[in-house]
C-alpha cells in the first residue's frame, strides 16, 4: 500500500509552467559572506535562490521565517519538486 500525504493549498494549485527558476547556481547570501552550501532552493514568491537546511546557514528556511514566503522549489539539476514551509507539504511536478 502506498502512503499518501495531504497536499496543502499552496501546492495544490502549483503551476509547474509558471515557476521561478534561478539563472545562478549559488546561494545569494552565502556568496556575500564567502560561505559554502550543500543544495539550493528557489523561492516561488520572490525568485531568490538560497541554501537548504543541510547547509550550515540554512538561508532558505531563514528567508521563510523572515518573509513568510511559503513555497520553494529545488534549484538542483534534474530535481522537480516543491516544498511548502508553512505546512511541511511536498510535491513532485
Amino acid at each position: 500500500m502506498k502512503l499518501r500525504t495531504k497536499i496543502c493549498e499552496h501546492l495544490e494549485n502549483f503551476d509547474s509552467h509558471a515557476i521561478k527558476k534561478s539563472n545562478n547556481y549559488e546561494c545569494s547570501e552565502c556568496i556575500k559572506t564567502g560561505d559554502l552550501w550543500v543544495h539550493l532552493r528557489t523561492c516561488q514568491d520572490c525568485g531568490i535562490t538560497l541554501c537548504c537546511d543541510s547547509s550550515p546557514n540554512k538561508h532558505a528556511s531563514n528567508h521563510y521565517a523572515n518573509h513568510k514566503h511559503k513555497v520553494v522549489i529545488s534549484a538542483e539539476p534534474n530535481e522537480r519538486w516543491a516544498w511548502c514551509y508553512e505546512h511541511s507539504s511536498f510535491i513532485n511536478y
